[in-house]
């Protein structure tokens, strides 16, 4: 092999090399963090509206885990409750395979643990609604909005991110993509849609200030 190739071949592959190591790794097609069957994030006890608190292992019984980013302030998110509790009372019982919990990491005062209780006992909420006040949970999940749906497998992988439903408006509602991920995950297998992308309020991290 001539010297000259073999220089430009070592100095393409130097050029390749500093390149791939500045791009960052690709995640989902809408979440900024996780991919479809990427291993879900696991978290520490975090505290919850029925008086309990709750850490992953909490669900370990579970084969199939959906969480639920949403507060309390959101209009979208209000307006999925009804087909959040509906969801998760379908999975009810000692039993049951399926373990459904929501989230809120919001700091605003409408999303207070006291509201999110006072929230919880009128709406009666079936689930767990989980307070999260180091907000490294939704970051760890790369959740944007609220609410944000994932649903994660026996092996805590990742099977569906996104939308709970394909329409906002109820009465509209055609395809339940979480519905359809936990069918799936349950037989051991990938839902037709994996990702979608979530319609909601942003979820109202706080800002960090760079030092100057």
């Amino acid at each position: 092999m001539p010297t000259s190739y073999r220089i430009r071949t070592l100095l393409a592959l130097a050029v390749c090399s500093l390149v791939c190591l500045t791009v960052p790794v690709q995640a989902g097609k809408y979440n900024p963090v996780l991919d479809v069957g990427d291993q879900a994030p696991t978290w520490e006890k975090l505290p919850a509206t029925d008086g309990k608190s709750y850490a992953s292992d909490s669900f370990k019984d579970k084969d199939v885990l959906v969480i639920a980013f949403t507060c309390n302030s959101c209009p979208y998110a209000v307006d999925y409750e009804t087909r959040l509790n509906q969801l998760a009372e379908k999975y009810q019982g000692k039993d049951s395979r399926v373990g459904v919990i929501a989230v809120n990491v919001n700091l605003i005062p409408a999303d207070s643990p006291e509201k999110m209780k006072e929230r919880a006992q009128k709406q009666g909420f079936v689930f767990p609604y989980l307070f999260d006040k180091s907000q490294q949970i939704g970051q760890a999940f790369g959740a944007t909005r609220t609410p944000e749906f994932f649903v994660l497998n026996k092996d805590r992988k990742v099977v569906y991110m996104g939308a709970m439903d394909d329409s906002t408006d109820a009465s509209k509602v055609k395809q339940n993509y979480v519905q359809q991920a936990i069918e799936a995950a349950l037989q051991g297998k990938q839902p037709e849609t994996t990702e979608t992308i979530a319609i909601g309020c942003n979820v109202r991290y706080k800002r960090i200030r760079r030092n100057k």
